[in-house]
């Protein structure tokens, strides 16, 4: 039978405000002890706001990693704006939360992945940000996938095949 209500769809945007939620709490109260976060985002997504510079270094995915040093994180119903720094320049990005494309905090080991029309990208470099640590993304992603009780959720888990 099809989906008339389209579940997958309503699936993604209520796990998509975990990331949501998750941000608006470092923004309030910065990241409590060891959390920190990798985000992987589609960097030509609808409504995505980076520097040209980084746009082609990046045109597809970049991962961002907050951690340590990292300014006016704002979090809005649909998107993020942060300030990095990259090459002791800072950037402003204001990433939609539909760009998003994985998101982990290895602390904790959780993980979550979201598919999108345009394919998943198996490699994707990792922006160097002053005061992160970043890691290649594949690390980050067994990081939050390795041992119990974290899990790695794809939405594809859920649907009908």
């Amino acid at each position: 039978m099809q989906d008339l209500l389209g579940y997958d769809l309503m699936m993604e945007r209520a796990v998509r405000g975990v990331v949501r939620e998750a941000l608006a709490v470092a923004a309030s109260r910065g990241l409590p002890g060891a959390h920190h976060f990798y985000i992987t985002f589609r960097t030509r997504g609808s409504r995505v706001t980076i520097p040209d510079h980084l746009l082609a270094k990046y045109p597809e995915e970049m991962t961002i990693v907050l951690e340590h040093q990292f300014w006016d994180l704002e979090v809005t119903e649909d998107s993020f704006a942060v300030t990095l720094s990259f090459n002791n320049k800072p950037a402003r990005l204001t990433i939609p939360f539909a760009a998003v494309s994985t998101f982990a905090d290895p602390s904790v080991q959780f993980g979550l992945q979201f598919k999108h029309a345009e394919g998943d990208s198996t490699q994707v470099p990792v922006a160097k940000s002053a005061g992160a640590t970043p890691t290649e993304p594949s690390t980050a992603k067994a990081k939050a996938s390795a041992g119990a009780p974290g899990e790695v959720v794809t939405l594809d888990s859920f649907r009908k095949k």
